[in-house]
């Protein structure tokens, strides 16, 4: 059964650039990134599912978190549409140290699956990669 899934993901910015999941979809043999984040969960508010995300992926901490829209997201991920209500907040890292690093593994049920990494905005901009979901390169941008 089909269904519309609600989510949360934060964008958190580095001087010009973004942290953002590496994700990679076979079907499309295309490389992409969002930001961090996931489902919201019954009786879980926004907020407290991006604290919970990045708490449960990579160990971090979040402040400064404010809402910034919500976008609904038609898309293809590995050949299947799916339907999501995203809900995009900001924020900040409590540690300083996660400024500093690269690149992160992201946990997922115990497991490494992808990596989150920093990726200059103007990347996005410029066509070179896809960020994901559609319709946030034009809310970062202004637009």
């Amino acid at each position: 059964m089909s269904r519309i899934r609600p989510i949360a993901i934060c964008v958190i910015q580095k001087d010009a650039s973004l942290f953002l999941m590496e994700c990679h979809d076979s079907v499309k043999k295309e490389t992409y990134y969002r930001p961090l984040g996931g489902g919201i969960e019954f009786g879980e508010r926004g907020e407290a599912a991006v604290r919970r995300e990045f708490k449960e992926e990579i160990g971090a901490e979040l402040k400064n978190l404010s809402f910034l829209a919500s976008i609904e997201n038609l898309y293809t991920l590995e050949g299947k549409p799916g339907h999501e209500i995203v809900l995009v907040f900001k924020a900040d890292f409590i540690d300083p140290s996660f400024y500093e690093v690269p690149e992160r593994p992201i946990i997922e049920n115990g497991v490494p699956c992808d990596k989150a990494v920093w990726k200059p905005f103007k990347l996005f901009q410029e066509g070179k990669a896809p960020l994901y979901p559609e319709d946030l390169l034009g809310l970062l941008a202004g637009k």
